[in-house]
């Protein structure tokens, strides 16, 4: 068989289809860079905007607890307790230690230290005018961790 004959598309040799000068990308991936640090930066300073303030969170946990106390779901007051506060009451329920009274209504919320963590305070009042002061600690979430009457 012989060799095809004709014009071809390279007729010295293939060359390269890149003839111009590099170009500097620097720039380009320095902002990339830059962009994803300020994303990342605005990511946490709006996390409070989308997930509420610490007293918000603590607040609502106490809410969701005492609601589910309310309702008979004792399934989801046991979740809302911290690990140790569910070793503590074992299988018991959790009402018992907790529902002082009936139509709980939050009035506060306070920061303290415990232990070396920061803590929630929040009060609850009862419809009988005494009040309860309940700790929420961050535990996977805001938690129910104990109840000074």
């Amino acid at each position: 068989m012989s060799a095809p004959e004709g014009p071809f598309l390279y007729d010295d040799g293939p060359s390269s289809p890149h003839t111009a000068q590099p170009r500097n990308r620097n720039g380009l991936l320095l902002g990339i860079m830059l962009a994803t640090i300020l994303v990342g930066v605005a990511m946490v300073l709006l996390m409070p905007l989308v997930k509420g303030s610490p007293e918000e969170r603590a607040n609502s946990a106490v809410t969701v607890f005492y609601a589910s106390l309310a309702d008979g779901d004792l399934y989801t007051a046991t979740q809302m307790l911290c690990s140790a506060e569910r070793n503590r009451l074992g299988d018991t329920d959790p009402g018992e230690d907790y529902a002082l009274g009936s139509d709980p209504e939050i009035t506060g919320t306070t920061e303290a230290e415990r232990d070396g963590d920061t803590v929630r305070l929040v009060t609850v009042r009862w419809d009988d005018g005494s009040t309860a002061t309940v700790t929420v600690v961050a535990e996977d979430g805001p938690r129910v961790c104990g109840i000074d009457a």
